[in-house]
């Protein structure tokens, strides 16, 4: 399955049915008066988040989303039937554009939250709700108004606690494999990782968050070279960053205190909060030095940067410092949400999917 994070759709309410003229008509019933009925609004267009679906594909083949129109009035006072409205699946994170205006109409970002994106067209009156004592015979009726038609910009953001930054062949996919149970493509190439990745961290009951592994960031990112302005966005909902640097490159010329400033400039240019997030160090690849050659690896790039937050040394590959650095994780997302008052939450199975080819 294609990871798709961005569709464009049009979506076209019901129109309202109308109001009928008519007039009674039976036997022995001389003049029976008025008695059309009105007509049945139009269906609206929803938007509802789906926990079952992870990427905007299918929305890329089906463009157009209609709802069904109101039926028109009848005679003896019967109103038209209702048109049903039309609910369209997407996934949790999607945001909802107006591709007129830009205007943000909404996002979904809980389990079956609904957003209303096209009001159906209210129905038409017809002559019996138009008769009085001075207009015993009205044969004025009125139509049903339109439905909205609009046209929408839809992109998905992933939900994500976690954010991996760094480089391409930093480590961000073996990390992910390492931790959770997401199985990324790792390879020893550049661009390994083309679709972003989410996994759960799991350290016990209630205590778990989700993970995301974002394709690797180049220099000009946020111009559009490489593939990270694609997938920038998607770190704008995490809680923190870890920034991953390879602490031991195979080529000298690859200075890693160079590749944090280059990254840290990206995020800047992408604007938002998105370089004001909090930001954790990260030291891959630690099982390549010895003890001593890794202290002072650390402290040489610890002090060229200027680095004040949290700093760790691992290994994605042999698991080296992990548990450590997700207890770490888990403990600082703990405080965070009970800054936000959130309620402790066991994260469900779906952060496990990971979008390949």
């Amino acid at each position: 399955m294609k990871f798709v994070d961005e569709a464009h759709i049009r979506v076209e309410a019901g129109d309202g049915g109308s109001g009928c003229v008519s007039f009674r008509r039976e036997k022995y019933i001389p003049k029976g008066g008025p008695d059309g009925g009105d007509g049945g609004d139009g269906g609206s267009v929803y938007l509802v988040a789906d926990t079952n679906i992870n990427t905007l594909v299918d929305l890329r083949y089906q463009r157009v989303h209609r709802a069904e129109r109101g039926q028109n009035g009848r005679g003896r006072d019967m109103t038209g039937r209702g048109g049903a409205d039309l609910a369209v699946r997407v996934p949790v994170g999607t945001r909802v554009f107006d591709q007129e205006t830009g205007e943000l109409i909404g996002e979904l970002l809980t389990q079956g939250e609904r957003l209303l994106v096209a009001r159906g067209g209210f129905h038409g009156i017809g002559n019996a709700r138009y008769k009085s004592s001075t207009n015993r015979a009205p044969r004025q009726f009125s139509p049903g108004t339109p439905g909205e038609r609009r046209d929408l910009d839809l992109e998905l953001i992933l939900l994500a606690d976690v954010g991996l930054l760094g480089f391409p062949n930093a480590g961000k996919s073996s990390l992910i494999r390492q931790v959770s149970s997401a199985r990324p493509k790792v390879a020893d190439y550049p661009f390994t990782t083309l679709y972003p990745n989410l996994g759960v961290v799991r350290l016990g009951r209630g205590r778990s968050f989700v993970i995301a592994d974002i394709p690797g960031l180049i220099e000009g990112a946020a111009e559009g070279a490489g593939l990270g302005i694609q997938f920038l966005k998607h770190l704008a909902r995490t809680r923190l960053l870890l920034h991953l640097v390879d602490i031991a490159p195979l080529d000298e010329a690859q200075d890693p205190a160079e590749q944090v400033r280059k990254i840290e400039s990206e995020l800047q240019a992408y604007g938002g909060d998105l370089a004001a997030k909090e930001r954790w160090l990260v030291l891959n690849k630690a099982d390549l030095l010895e003890d001593d050659a890794l202290g002072r690896h650390r402290s040489r790039l610890v002090g060229d940067l200027g680095w004040s937050g949290p700093v760790y040394a691992i290994s994605a590959l042999t698991g080296a410092g992990t548990a450590r650095l997700m207890e770490d994780l888990m403990r600082r997302l703990e405080d965070l949400r009970a800054q936000a008052g959130e309620p402790v939450r066991e994260q469900e199975a779906i952060g496990d999917w990971h979008p390949l080819d």
